[in-house]
């Protein structure tokens, strides 16, 4: 299993899906109210958030980068998305921290402030991440999706 060369990309986008879940989550239990469950599912988020950076470390030093599977024509949109990506991730995993600090040491005034960005960018940098993986992994680049995609030009 470990030497499948799926299995770690599939368990780093498995774990960030999880924690955008339980962001979704715990925004829907603040706006109830439910302060306790909500810091619950925050540090879960968390939690799944540290397990994907450690997995992805852990895949880019033992097996480097994947190389973009597609036809050259479309690598340069491939990897403007990926810089766009890059930047959520690295913006929203800075501001999640604050924001968890923040929440810690118990500066709500400033953690509320902050917190709905850090979601809402670190539920984009999750939606962009799993399009990346269905990019590298899981999309067919044959020649019918080719034509699909170039609309048989």
């Amino acid at each position: 299993m470990l030497d499948n060369p799926m299995f770690f990309p599939t368990l780093a986008t498995v774990s960030i899906v999880i924690s955008a879940l339980c962001v979704i989550i715990g925004w829907i239990l603040v706006k109830l109210k439910k302060y306790d469950a909500h810091i619950q599912f925050m540090n879960t988020a968390a939690i799944f958030a540290t397990a994907f950076f450690v997995i992805y470390i852990y895949k880019l030093v033992n097996y480097g980068n994947t190389p973009f599977p597609g036809p050259e024509t479309l690598q340069g949109f491939y990897i403007a998305f990926l810089i766009f990506h890059i930047l959520l991730a690295s913006i929203g995993g800075m501001l999640g921290l604050v924001t968890l600090q923040l929440g810690y040491r118990e500066r709500y005034e400033k953690h509320r402030r902050l917190g709905p960005w850090a979601s809402f960018i670190w539920l984009l940098s999750a939606l962009t991440g799993v399009f990346v993986y269905l990019v590298l992994y899981v999309f067919p680049w044959d020649s019918y999706t080719l034509n699909l995609l170039t609309f048989g030009l």
